[in-house]
């Protein structure tokens, strides 16, 4: 299994294993489609970004393995009262991440979480669906 992989799994293990506000299965994906009526549910997909490897000194590199973490939810109305939850939820998410060795790699050390979008609004007004993006930076030296 490739590296990027095996990071993101253990990202995924990170997320089911934290006690946050709503409850969910994270779940990695290579794509993440899903119909509309399925977005009635909470979805929280972790996907594979990028990779970029630096040069640190003769023989030593760092790699910085980039994984997105998507929370995804259809609502009825744009009230806060629905919303609020689902901002907070994506906080709680993107601050587990900010600074923090992955369980499951412990070689592997989590630098950035970078929330963009907050929320995208085409999502919302096209499909009255909450989207927000948490992309971690995982780095590992090698």
């Amino acid at each position: 299994m490739d590296v990027i992989t095996q990071i993101a799994d253990a990202v995924v293990e990170e997320l089911n294993a934290a006690t946050l506000s709503l409850p969910f299965t994270a779940v990695r994906y290579f794509e993440p489609v899903f119909e509309l009526p399925e977005m009635k549910v909470l979805h929280v997909s972790v996907v594979p970004n990028d990779e970029e490897t630096q040069n640190v000194s003769r023989g030593r590199k760092r790699h910085d393995y980039r994984i997105d973490v998507a929370v995804q939810k259809k609502f009825d109305t744009k009230d806060p009262v629905e919303l609020d939850p689902l901002m907070k939820l994506t906080k709680e998410i993107a601050e587990l991440f900010g600074t923090r060795r992955l369980a499951a790699m412990p070689s592997a050390a989590s630098v950035k979480a970078v929330n963009d979008p907050i929320y995208d609004p085409e999502h919302m007004e096209k499909y009255r669906q909450f989207t927000s993006l948490v992309t971690v930076t995982v780095r590992i030296y090698g």
